[in-house]
């Protein structure tokens, strides 16, 4: 069993904000980062109270701290009103803050805002392989993810994720009053997991969960909001073409997507668990660019001929004097690469008026081939050549 896991965020020299799902390990992060740090827990009942009946005792309680020591505060989201008071604070000098939270949705609405150019954003997500490295098993994740506790309790993984997503929507969803009524938001979870990787189709998806087509794009924005989920935009190389294709949602880890859908005690088929793949590439796509602190355009393409080039990568953007330059990813959940998978593209990349650097395939195979300018990669050394820059500069 794993009883440490280093991470790959780097820690900031200036006061910043930690965002990210529940139990990926925020607090153990800021431990370990900052063991010298004054730390204080807005899930500590009496502190709450005393804070969000006067933030200004915040100043009190840091004023017998060294000035030179960094001031934690988890669970910020709690007590969005406290944000003014550290804003002030920020702006007296001395401390600096860490400030952590599970959902940007309380902040955005208390304030958040006030913050902007004096405190950095940082996220954490689940474990990734270049975390992991050789603990990472590729098949397990596709099943399970790679949420921490997941990954040092292997044996209690079926149990540790329905309770995720029971705990998400007993402390997120009712103690938040995110929802009037919980019954229709757990009919759109779990449709919302079944459709994992896939183009969200708002009436569709009222349809199956049987709840208003309003209240769809609403319960999206929750999961989007507490950062269980991010969409994937279709990708426009031309600047006036209008995008007409919908968004992909992807939930940010395949375990966590697979206990939303009620799908841990059934083998999913091979077609969810090819999403379940794709799922885990983007994580590892969003996890390299956060820990360089670069955050490149990340999106999908769809052909006019309705094929789809999984995953697009914008490295520079368009300009007066230049195209845009981007890299191309295709995924399959396959042991032998199809020479067809990767024509998408190969056609964007004559299309003209996008530069295309590289065309990369990722498979469960075992070799390495390059057809043409066509790098087809296993999962892990792939995983491996991201990690190490060499994928993307």
């Amino acid at each position: 069993m794993l009883k440490e896991t280093p991470r790959l965020l780097p820690a900031p020299s200036r006061s910043f904000f930690l965002f990210g799902p529940r139990g990926i390990g925020k607090s153990t992060w800021l431990r370990h980062k900052f063991p010298r740090a004054a730390t204080f827990d807005l899930l500590d009942q009496r502190l709450f109270f005393e804070l969000s009946r006067d933030p200004r005792r915040l100043e009190a309680l840091i004023a017998a701290q060294k000035s030179d020591l960094w001031i934690v505060l988890d669970e910020i989201q709690k007590i969005p009103a406290l944000l003014e008071e550290v804003h002030r604070l920020l702006d007296k000098g001395g401390h600096r803050f860490a400030l952590c939270g599970s959902s940007a949705r309380k902040l955005r609405r208390g304030g958040a805002d006030l913050l902007a150019g004096r405190a950095l954003t940082l996220n954490l997500e689940a474990f990734s392989y270049g975390e992991l490295r050789k603990a990472f098993d590729i098949k397990r994740a596709i099943a399970f993810g790679t949420l921490p506790q997941v990954v040092h309790e292997p044996l209690q993984a079926k149990g540790i994720l329905y309770a995720y997503v029971n705990t998400y929507v007993r402390e997120e969803i009712k103690e938040e009053g995110l929802v009037r009524n919980v019954a229709p938001f757990l009919r759109f979870l779990q449709v919302a997991g079944m459709l994992n990787g896939q183009t969200v189709n708002a009436s569709n998806i009222s349809r199956e969960a049987a709840v208003p087509r309003a209240s769809v794009d609403q319960y999206f924005s929750i999961l989007v909001d507490t950062l269980l989920g991010h969409f994937l935009p279709a990708y426009q190389p031309a600047i006036k073409v209008r995008e007409r294709a919908h968004p992909k949602f992807y939930w940010f880890d395949p375990g966590v997507a697979r206990a939303a859908a009620g799908l841990l005690d059934e083998t999913p088929d091979r077609l969810w668990q090819g999403w379940a793949l794709e799922t885990l590439i983007f994580h590892e796509l969003r996890t390299y660019f956060e820990a360089r602190q670069i955050h490149p355009k990340i999106a999908y393409y769809q052909t006019s001929q309705g094929s789809e080039i999984d995953f697009i990568v914008e490295t520079h953007r368009r300009r007066p004097d230049r195209p845009a330059r981007v890299v191309c990813f295709e995924v399959k959940l396959a042991e032998r690469w199809d020479r067809s998978w990767d024509r998408p593209m190969r056609e964007l990349a004559q299309s003209g008026g996008i530069k295309v650097d590289r065309l990369i395939g990722i498979y469960m195979g075992t070799h390495r081939y390059h057809f043409d300018r066509v790098d087809v990669f296993p999962v892990h050394e792939f995983l491996e050549e991201l990690h190490a820059g060499k994928i993307i500069h």
